[in-house]
């Protein structure tokens, strides 16, 4: 994605729609209907802004991937990819959060991959099993792995995910976007301690998710 742009490229079909719906309505004669549609494209624009982040420095730190509120730290049994317990951190994003996902570590994207599914609410645990996900196993530079998992809300309706396995991103570079309501879920590397707790509100790309210790990978 443009990294430097204030709006993610994806609200641009949106917008299109939006702005085409209510000029036609306003030529019509339904102001009404116009206003409503004008609305929309105010709110497209305030959902897919993609704002500037400062990534905390430091290997040992690990930063949010998602704007939004901690719904569960603990621990839980990853088996898409690494069949062992690793502490999680799950966060909801609601209509209101920024949907820009960005990278917790500097690290290299191992594999993708993408489960069809069903559209529970977000907040509610059995998504991070049942819904729609895209899930992205990522080696740190210092040879730690972590599972990052895009869960598709009850009104999202499309997971996007820009890098490929074997690519390489910096920490806070943005990855993807989940549209319209929706659930990150990180499981941490087994030498990590979470500094956050449930109810906490996080931003991705800067604020401190959790710690790397030296000892195990």
């Amino acid at each position: 994605m443009n990294e430097s742009s204030p709006i993610a490229r994806e609200a641009v079909p949106f917008l299109l729609v939006s702005l085409g719906v209510s000029l036609a309505l306003w030529l019509g004669g339904l102001w009404q209907g116009a206003v409503l549609g004008l609305l929309f494209a105010s709110y497209t624009l305030f959902f897919f802004r993609n704002p500037e982040r400062m990534a905390p420095s430091g290997l040992d730190q690990v930063c949010s991937p998602a704007d939004g509120k901690v719904i569960f730290v603990g621990e839980s049994l990853e088996k898409d990819f690494l069949n062992e317990t690793r502490v999680k951190v799950s966060i909801f994003m609601s209509l209101f959060d920024v949907h820009i996902n960005r990278m917790p570590v500097d690290g290299t994207i191992q594999e993708v991959k993408y489960f069809p599914g069903r559209f529970l609410a977000a907040f509610d645990d059995r998504s991070s099993e049942e819904n729609e996900r895209n899930l992205l196993k990522v080696e740190t530079t210092r040879g730690e792995s972590l599972v990052m998992v895009q869960i598709a809300g009850l009104i999202a309706r499309r997971i996007v995910c820009y890098p490929t396995s074997g690519s390489f991103l910096s920490k806070g570079q943005r990855f993807g976007l989940i549209q319209f309501g929706s659930r990150m879920d990180v499981y941490l590397p087994t030498n990590a301690t979470a500094l956050v707790k449930v109810g906490d509100r996080v931003k991705g790309g800067e604020s401190l998710l959790a710690k790397l210790n030296r000892s195990g990978l």
